[in-house]
Protein backbone atom coordinates (compact mmCIF):
# COMPACT_ATOMS: atom_id res chain seq x y z
CA UNK A 1 0.00 0.00 0.00
CA UNK A 2 1.37 3.43 -0.95
CA UNK A 3 1.84 6.12 1.72
CA UNK A 4 -1.01 8.10 0.16
CA UNK A 5 -3.33 5.11 0.30
CA UNK A 6 -2.37 4.35 3.90
CA UNK A 7 -3.10 7.96 4.88
CA UNK A 8 -6.43 7.81 3.04
CA UNK A 9 -7.36 4.62 4.89
CA UNK A 10 -6.60 6.13 8.29
CA UNK A 11 -8.50 9.32 7.44
CA UNK A 12 -11.47 7.23 6.24
CA UNK A 13 -11.66 5.28 9.49
CA UNK A 14 -11.31 8.37 11.66
CA UNK A 15 -13.92 10.35 9.73
CA UNK A 16 -16.57 7.64 9.62
CA UNK A 17 -16.08 6.77 13.29
CA UNK A 18 -16.79 10.43 14.06
CA UNK A 19 -19.84 10.29 11.81
CA UNK A 20 -21.08 7.27 13.75
CA UNK A 21 -21.20 9.49 16.84
CA UNK A 22 -22.77 12.41 14.93
CA UNK A 23 -25.59 10.19 13.68
CA UNK A 24 -25.90 7.99 16.82
CA UNK A 25 -25.33 5.12 14.41
CA UNK A 26 -26.52 1.62 15.31
CA UNK A 27 -26.40 -1.68 13.44
CA UNK A 28 -28.86 -4.55 13.65
CA UNK A 29 -28.37 -7.93 12.00
CA UNK A 30 -24.58 -7.93 12.01
CA UNK A 31 -24.72 -11.64 12.83
CA UNK A 32 -25.78 -12.31 9.23
CA UNK A 33 -22.19 -11.63 8.19
CA UNK A 34 -21.05 -14.76 10.02
CA UNK A 35 -20.11 -17.38 7.47
CA UNK A 36 -18.66 -17.32 3.96
CA UNK A 37 -18.16 -14.07 2.03
CA UNK A 38 -21.35 -12.42 0.83
CA UNK A 39 -22.48 -9.49 -1.30
CA UNK A 40 -24.10 -6.84 0.88
CA UNK A 41 -26.69 -5.13 -1.33
CA UNK A 42 -27.93 -1.83 0.02
CA UNK A 43 -30.14 1.19 -0.53
CA UNK A 44 -28.26 4.35 -1.53
CA UNK A 45 -29.31 7.25 0.72
CA UNK A 46 -28.68 10.99 0.30
CA UNK A 47 -26.24 11.91 -1.25
CA UNK A 48 -23.49 9.41 -0.67
CA UNK A 49 -24.22 6.03 0.90
CA UNK A 50 -23.43 7.48 4.32
CA UNK A 51 -24.79 4.55 6.29
CA UNK A 52 -22.72 2.00 4.38
CA UNK A 53 -19.60 4.16 4.66
CA UNK A 54 -20.07 4.15 8.42
CA UNK A 55 -20.73 0.43 8.21
CA UNK A 56 -17.31 -0.21 6.63
CA UNK A 57 -15.64 1.36 9.68
CA UNK A 58 -18.01 -0.51 12.01
CA UNK A 59 -17.19 -3.81 10.30
CA UNK A 60 -13.46 -3.05 10.26
CA UNK A 61 -13.45 -2.65 14.03
CA UNK A 62 -15.08 -6.08 14.41
CA UNK A 63 -13.74 -8.10 11.49
CA UNK A 64 -10.29 -6.57 11.09
CA UNK A 65 -10.76 -5.45 7.49
CA UNK A 66 -12.81 -3.00 5.45
CA UNK A 67 -15.53 -4.69 3.37
CA UNK A 68 -14.88 -3.98 -0.31
CA UNK A 69 -17.40 -1.44 -1.57
CA UNK A 70 -18.09 -0.64 -5.19
CA UNK A 71 -17.43 3.07 -5.85
CA UNK A 72 -18.48 5.35 -8.69
CA UNK A 73 -16.17 4.80 -11.65
CA UNK A 74 -15.01 8.43 -11.38
CA UNK A 75 -12.76 7.30 -8.49
CA UNK A 76 -10.60 5.36 -10.94
CA UNK A 77 -10.10 8.41 -13.16
CA UNK A 78 -8.53 10.75 -10.59
CA UNK A 79 -5.14 10.13 -8.91
CA UNK A 80 -6.27 11.49 -5.53
CA UNK A 81 -9.47 9.48 -5.57
CA UNK A 82 -7.53 6.40 -6.71
CA UNK A 83 -5.48 6.67 -3.51
CA UNK A 84 -8.73 6.63 -1.51
CA UNK A 85 -9.90 3.64 -3.52
CA UNK A 86 -6.69 1.75 -2.81
CA UNK A 87 -6.63 2.70 0.85
CA UNK A 88 -10.16 1.53 1.63
CA UNK A 89 -10.05 -1.53 -0.61
CA UNK A 90 -12.76 -0.16 -2.89
CA UNK A 91 -13.43 -1.36 -6.41
CA UNK A 92 -15.08 0.14 -9.49
CA UNK A 93 -15.44 -3.00 -11.59
CA UNK A 94 -15.07 -6.76 -11.47
CA UNK A 95 -11.31 -6.84 -11.67
CA UNK A 96 -8.81 -9.19 -10.02
CA UNK A 97 -9.26 -7.56 -6.63
CA UNK A 98 -12.82 -8.90 -6.39
CA UNK A 99 -11.72 -12.51 -6.84
CA UNK A 100 -8.87 -11.96 -4.37
CA UNK A 101 -11.25 -10.54 -1.72
CA UNK A 102 -13.62 -13.48 -2.11
CA UNK A 103 -10.70 -15.92 -1.84
CA UNK A 104 -9.75 -14.27 1.47
CA UNK A 105 -13.33 -14.69 2.72
CA UNK A 106 -14.07 -10.94 2.76
CA UNK A 107 -17.46 -9.33 2.13
CA UNK A 108 -18.36 -6.97 -0.72
CA UNK A 109 -20.81 -4.04 -0.73
CA UNK A 110 -22.81 -2.68 -3.66
CA UNK A 111 -25.65 -0.16 -4.05
CA UNK A 112 -27.42 -0.94 -7.35
CA UNK A 113 -29.35 2.35 -7.21
CA UNK A 114 -26.17 4.45 -7.15
CA UNK A 115 -26.60 8.18 -7.73
CA UNK A 116 -29.97 7.45 -9.33
CA UNK A 117 -31.24 6.72 -5.81
CA UNK A 118 -28.90 8.91 -3.82
CA UNK A 119 -29.33 12.22 -5.63
CA UNK A 120 -33.10 12.67 -5.77
CA UNK A 121 -35.33 15.43 -4.47
CA UNK A 122 -37.04 15.49 -1.09
CA UNK A 123 -40.24 14.42 -2.86
CA UNK A 124 -38.82 10.95 -3.50
CA UNK A 125 -37.46 9.36 -0.34
CA UNK A 126 -36.89 5.85 1.02
CA UNK A 127 -37.99 4.19 -2.22
CA UNK A 128 -35.79 1.54 -3.81
CA UNK A 129 -35.15 2.51 -7.45
CA UNK A 130 -32.77 0.10 -9.19
CA UNK A 131 -34.46 -0.04 -12.55
CA UNK A 132 -33.56 -3.36 -14.17
CA UNK A 133 -29.90 -3.31 -13.09
CA UNK A 134 -28.92 -6.92 -12.47
CA UNK A 135 -25.13 -6.69 -12.69
CA UNK A 136 -24.85 -7.18 -8.93
CA UNK A 137 -26.68 -10.51 -9.24
CA UNK A 138 -24.40 -11.67 -12.04
CA UNK A 139 -21.44 -10.83 -9.81
CA UNK A 140 -22.89 -12.77 -6.88
CA UNK A 141 -23.66 -15.76 -9.11
CA UNK A 142 -20.21 -15.68 -10.66
CA UNK A 143 -18.49 -15.95 -7.27
CA UNK A 144 -21.11 -18.10 -5.53
CA UNK A 145 -22.01 -15.38 -3.01
CA UNK A 146 -25.10 -15.10 -0.86
CA UNK A 147 -26.83 -11.71 -0.88
CA UNK A 148 -27.30 -9.79 2.37
CA UNK A 149 -29.89 -6.98 1.99
CA UNK A 150 -29.14 -3.73 3.80
CA UNK A 151 -31.02 -0.50 4.47
CA UNK A 152 -31.09 2.31 7.01
CA UNK A 153 -33.54 4.80 8.44
CA UNK A 154 -32.26 8.38 8.57
CA UNK A 155 -30.16 8.37 5.42
CA UNK A 156 -32.63 10.39 3.34
CA UNK A 157 -32.94 12.98 6.12
CA UNK A 158 -29.25 13.98 6.16
CA UNK A 159 -29.77 16.56 3.36
CA UNK A 160 -32.78 18.12 1.67
CA UNK A 161 -32.54 17.36 -2.04
CA UNK A 162 -33.92 20.03 -4.37
CA UNK A 163 -33.65 18.23 -7.71
CA UNK A 164 -33.06 14.93 -9.49
CA UNK A 165 -29.29 14.94 -9.96
CA UNK A 166 -29.20 11.90 -12.22
CA UNK A 167 -31.78 13.35 -14.59
CA UNK A 168 -29.91 16.65 -14.74
CA UNK A 169 -26.69 14.80 -15.51
CA UNK A 170 -28.29 13.04 -18.48
CA UNK A 171 -29.81 16.29 -19.69
CA UNK A 172 -26.42 18.02 -19.59
CA UNK A 173 -24.60 14.93 -20.95
CA UNK A 174 -21.92 15.07 -18.29
CA UNK A 175 -18.97 12.65 -18.50
CA UNK A 176 -18.90 9.52 -16.31
CA UNK A 177 -22.54 10.03 -15.37
CA UNK A 178 -21.66 12.37 -12.51
CA UNK A 179 -24.85 13.75 -10.92
CA UNK A 180 -25.75 17.44 -10.84
CA UNK A 181 -27.43 17.55 -7.47
CA UNK A 182 -28.44 20.46 -5.25
CA UNK A 183 -28.87 19.55 -1.60
CA UNK A 184 -29.15 21.61 1.55
CA UNK A 185 -27.77 20.87 5.01
CA UNK A 186 -28.03 22.82 8.27
CA UNK A 187 -25.27 25.25 7.24
CA UNK A 188 -26.00 25.62 3.54
CA UNK A 189 -25.48 23.70 0.32
CA UNK A 190 -24.02 20.21 0.04
CA UNK A 191 -21.13 19.36 0.13
CA UNK A 192 -20.07 22.51 2.02
CA UNK A 193 -22.52 21.88 4.85
CA UNK A 194 -22.34 18.96 7.27
CA UNK A 195 -25.37 16.67 7.28
CA UNK A 196 -28.27 17.13 9.66
CA UNK A 197 -27.48 15.18 12.87
CA UNK A 198 -30.27 12.66 12.38
CA UNK A 199 -30.05 9.24 13.93
CA UNK A 200 -29.15 6.51 11.42
CA UNK A 201 -30.32 3.00 12.17
CA UNK A 202 -28.68 0.35 9.96
CA UNK A 203 -30.45 -2.96 9.42
CA UNK A 204 -29.05 -6.05 7.70
CA UNK A 205 -31.46 -8.78 6.64
CA UNK A 206 -30.96 -12.54 6.54
CA UNK A 207 -28.83 -14.03 3.80
CA UNK A 208 -30.50 -14.80 0.49
CA UNK A 209 -29.00 -17.91 -1.10
CA UNK A 210 -29.18 -17.52 -4.87
CA UNK A 211 -30.19 -20.52 -6.98
CA UNK A 212 -28.11 -21.52 -9.98
CA UNK A 213 -29.11 -19.14 -12.76
CA UNK A 214 -27.48 -18.63 -16.14
CA UNK A 215 -26.18 -15.09 -16.68
CA UNK A 216 -28.26 -14.89 -19.86
CA UNK A 217 -31.54 -16.00 -18.29
CA UNK A 218 -33.24 -12.61 -18.12
CA UNK A 219 -36.50 -13.86 -16.66
CA UNK A 220 -34.78 -15.69 -13.79
CA UNK A 221 -32.52 -12.71 -13.10
CA UNK A 222 -35.52 -10.38 -13.11
CA UNK A 223 -37.30 -12.58 -10.56
CA UNK A 224 -34.23 -12.62 -8.29
CA UNK A 225 -33.83 -8.86 -8.75
CA UNK A 226 -37.41 -8.28 -7.62
CA UNK A 227 -36.85 -10.54 -4.59
CA UNK A 228 -33.71 -8.70 -3.46
CA UNK A 229 -35.15 -5.22 -4.14
CA UNK A 230 -38.27 -6.23 -2.23
CA UNK A 231 -36.18 -7.41 0.72
CA UNK A 232 -34.33 -4.08 0.85
CA UNK A 233 -37.57 -2.12 0.57
CA UNK A 234 -39.00 -4.23 3.38
CA UNK A 235 -36.02 -3.37 5.58
CA UNK A 236 -36.44 0.33 4.76
CA UNK A 237 -40.13 0.27 5.63
CA UNK A 238 -39.52 -1.71 8.80
CA UNK A 239 -36.69 0.53 9.99
CA UNK A 240 -38.77 3.66 9.42
CA UNK A 241 -41.76 2.17 11.19
CA UNK A 242 -39.70 1.21 14.24
CA UNK A 243 -37.74 4.48 14.43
Amino acid sequence: MTPGAAAAREAWLRYWRLQQRWHRYTVEGFEHLTGPPALIVGYHGRSIARDLCMFTAYAHDRLGYLPHAFFHRAFAENPVLRAVLEGVGGVTSDDGSVAAAVARGEHLIVTPGGTREGCRSFRDRYRVDWGRRTGYLKLALKYGLDVIPAAAHGTDDTYVGLNDGDAWSRRLRLPLGLPVWVGLGPLGPWPLSPPFPVRIRQVLGPRIALPRVAAGDRDALAALHDEVAGAVQGLLDGARGAA
